[in-house]
């Protein structure tokens, strides 16, 4: 199978290790190009990303509940009809922190 991992750079070595785990099982897998890149500006990561996207039969994503870049390679996914598997999303965000301080002020 061919899969593509999308998320934030912050997830890169989870990512990296989560690639070479499917590699070991024959798979075909692509992670995306970050801000970091020296070779590409924002719309040529944008671009690049958008391809591996096409590419894929499935896109893995790490996700943080923050990244806005995770979110826009999410909608490619989407729009393109591509099956996700969802790998990580970070528990601890500011949004939990609100449904939790939700709860307890409903005494």
């Amino acid at each position: 199978m061919k899969i593509t991992i999308i998320g934030s750079t912050q997830y890169l070595d989870r990512m990296t290790t989560y690639r070479d785990r499917l590699v070991k099982f024959g798979h075909k897998v692509r992670i995306p190009a970050f801000d970091d890149n020296p070779q590409l500006n924002e719309l040529g990561i944008c671009e690049h990303n958008r391809a591996l996207i096409e590419w894929a039969d499935r896109i893995d994503i790490f996700w943080d509940q923050r990244s806005m870049d995770a979110i826009f390679d999410f909608g490619i996914a989407f729009g393109l009809r591509k099956a996700i598997k969802l790998m990580y999303l970070e528990p601890k965000t500011f949004a939990s922190v609100m449904r939790k301080y939700e709860s307890q002020s409903r005494d």
